[in-house]
């Protein structure tokens, strides 16, 4: 048997402790703890990021800065967070965590070996939108004209191995049909297309969309979430057509691996108390998504399932990005 360097090493990380963290264990937090996002300045995670980060800060004593570092889809941070297991350095990410793996040769990360799950964060369903005078009229109609016309059809996303992009592939997968994707760079173009009439229909977060809904500028023909959504109850979800079907877009927070249980244990259970009644929850409510932060046991069980399912789903669509 071949005995890799990342084999050794990870049989050496079990037998020795890490610097520095069964003291950080004791008295955590000893300094300043960062929340780094993988992704550019202004993003819609920094939101619940910088709230989460202010309440531990005046529960706990200790700065909590949130810091952006931003590089090759999300892979410079998480890289970082990986490098410094110190139990003060946390990333703050999104469901792109698991599709990457998927998409990539090498990512430079095994999201379940390399990481400890501390808790997700938000879930968001997406919402499959048309323009109002689109002659697809509902999921049932979309669904006849897809058979009817395999690869007729085409969808924007906001970019190749995005979640948008992935969870319509899961879609044209489970229900037996064929739609043409159409990537761009990022959600704003994506919606700026459909308007435009360049493609059919838009796969996009609700909560960068719910307005337009709302406004009747877009037209929802479904949801991405497994049940409806309790803001758009008259839309279906994608599961009414596909069985089983059920993606959203979700944030989380992770710990390198070695970070002390005790540690993740204390984050997850100061951050608990606001998924029920704060501003934050409130604010996501309204536009149809959930301000989670149920522990490490549910972020590990999605891991687990959504690994291997992007996986799939990546391998059966011909999806890479290298």
């Amino acid at each position: 048997m071949r005995i890799t360097r990342r084999a050794l090493m990870g049989a050496a990380a079990t037998l020795l402790p890490l610097p520095g963290l069964a003291q950080a264990q004791a008295n955590w937090p000893s300094k300043p703890v960062r929340f780094i996002i993988p992704f550019a300045p202004g993003g819609p995670v920094e939101i619940p990021a910088r709230f989460i980060a202010e309440h531990l800060q005046r529960r706990l004593g200790q700065p909590f800065i949130v810091e952006t570092r931003p590089g090759a889809g999300g892979l410079l941070g998480t890289r970082a967070v990986m490098a410094t297991p110190d139990a003060h350095n946390f990333l703050f990410t999104t469901s792109a965590i698991t599709i990457l793996p998927a998409v990539m040769r090498d990512p430079g990360y095994d999201p379940i070996a390399d990481f400890m799950p501390v808790s997700i964060v938000l879930d968001a369903p997406m919402g499959v939108l048309v323009r109002p005078d689109s002659p697809i009229r509902d999921l049932a109609d979309l669904v006849a004209r897809a058979k009817a016309r395999p690869g007729s059809i085409s969808f924007a996303t906001a970019g190749n191995g995005a979640t948008t992009h992935m969870g319509g592939e899961l879609f044209k997968a489970r229900a037996g049909i064929d739609l043409l994707h159409v990537p761009y760079r990022g959600a704003g173009q994506s919606v700026t297309a459909l308007y435009a009439g360049d493609t059919d229909l838009l796969i996009v977060g609700l909560l960068e969309t719910m307005s337009h809904v709302r406004e009747g500028r877009l037209r929802a023909i479904a949801v991405t979430s497994p049940q409806r959504s309790p803001v758009l109850p008259d839309v279906p979800s994608l599961a009414e057509a596909a069985p089983g079907y059920g993606v959203t877009i979700w944030y989380a927070m992770f710990a390198p691996k070695g970070t002390p249980q005790a540690v993740v244990d204390t984050l997850a259970a100061e951050m608990a108390p606001l998924a029920q009644g704060s501003s934050l929850a409130q604010r996501l409510e309204a536009a149809g998504a959930q301000l989670v932060l149920s522990g490490p046991g549910p972020l590990g069980e999605r891991m687990r399932a959504e690994v291997p399912m992007w996986k799939a789903i990546a391998e059966s669509a011909n999806i890479r990005l290298d």
